[in-house]
């Protein structure tokens, strides 16, 4: 068992307190208040109270860390120092639906050592407070499910594999795009899943329940955790074009050791 480190205990501290509140939310679903903040775009006032939350336990333990959230935008630090990368509730429509899949994401991504914007993502949390699942992920020490070591899918086939990804919707992604890639994979493989939180699908992933994963048009807080917790067990991360990036987010496409490679020649190939 890796030893876990003071940094990932206060993450996880801070991920648990929110995930309590975000239970007792959920078993009340009707009685919360939602304000439309655009097309398909729901924020509930459990989602900033998650935010909140986060922000008093993480700013207790790391008063001079910056934050980048999801509601409430970024919040400088001392620039010198780590940032953390905050979804409070990465599948909000589902939450407000009454579906139990939904989870926390927390990173820490470095400054870059030439003052020159953001660098590696160096711990990540994925925390889903239904199944009560904490997944998370420190650079050079492992992707971990509570006290497991996680590692990738061992499959090597195509036929034996399935694919998680996200759907656009009102407002959202290039349904032509998806479309093109949809029927490129779908033949090819075992299943397609569209579940609705892609850092749960990413913390999948990382445990081989998925072989691999591809979305557009996320967001930072979305991949943050989950891109570092897929090669931390093995696995790799790109974007559309193949390139590695620190966080993948505009383009994602995540897979095991050997599928990856597939699934990159299939994407490349539909969107010719």
């Amino acid at each position: 068992m890796m030893a876990i480190s003071g940094l990932m205990r206060v993450m996880e501290k801070a991920a648990r307190k929110a995930g309590n509140r975000l239970r007792r939310d959920f078993g009340e679903i009707e009685h919360l208040q939602v304000s439309r903040k655009g097309p398909a775009d729901f924020v509930s006032k459990a989602d900033q109270a998650s935010e909140r939350t986060i922000w008093d336990e993480l700013r207790a333990a790391r008063p001079d860390w910056g934050f980048l959230f999801e509601e409430a935008g970024e919040i400088e630090g001392d620039p010198d120092k780590p940032r953390f990368i905050v979804d409070p509730l990465d599948g909000t429509t589902n939450f407000l639906h009454g579906i139990p899949h939904f989870a926390i994401s927390i990173a820490v991504q470095e400054p870059r050592l030439d003052g020159k914007g953001w660098g590696e993502v160096t711990a990540g949390l994925i925390y889903n407070p239904v199944t009560d699942e904490s997944y998370w992920a420190e650079k050079s020490r492992g992707a971990w499910l509570h006290d497991k070591r996680l590692r990738v899918s061992s499959r090597r086939h195509m036929d034996e594999s399935v694919i998680a990804t996200g759907i656009p919707f009102a407002g959202h992604g290039d349904a032509g795009k998806w479309t093109k890639i949809y029927h490129a994979l779908a033949p090819q493989v075992a299943g397609i899943r569209r579940f609705g939180s892609a850092a749960l699908d990413l913390a999948w992933v990382a445990a081989g329940r998925y072989e691999g994963f591809w979305e557009a048009d996320l967001k930072p807080w979305d991949t943050a955790a989950g891109c570092l917790l897929v090669r931390e067990a093995g696995g790799f991360v790109s974007d559309w074009k193949g390139r590695s990036q620190v966080i993948c987010d505009t383009e994602i496409l995540a897979g095991n050791d050997v599928l990856h490679s597939r699934l990159h020649k299939l994407l490349v190939t539909a969107l010719k």
